[in-house]
């Protein structure tokens, strides 16, 4: 082990506030990440459900009559 101790480990051979600092920084940005992406999925999915609503409203909410072709107009005539 490079270490004697869990003492020399924790120290790092006098390096301790910069390795720990490095290695605090490097973890707090990556679940910094991680909790941005979850916010910014769950804002997407808001705004995806917004809209779907809002496309909704706009639809009509009857259907008008189908007007028929030429060649259906001569299949129900027979």
């Amino acid at each position: 082990m490079a270490f004697d101790t869990l003492n020399d480990f924790f120290a790092m051979g006098g390096h301790a506030i910069y390795v720990w600092t490095s290695w605090g920084l490097t973890l707090a940005l990556l679940v910094g990440l991680v909790v941005h992406a979850f916010q910014e999925r769950r804002q997407l999915m808001r705004q995806l459900q917004r809209q779907a609503r809002r496309e909704e409203r706009r639809q009509p909410r009857t259907s008008a009559p189908s007007i028929s072709t030429s060649s259906e107009a001569s299949t129900h005539d027979a």
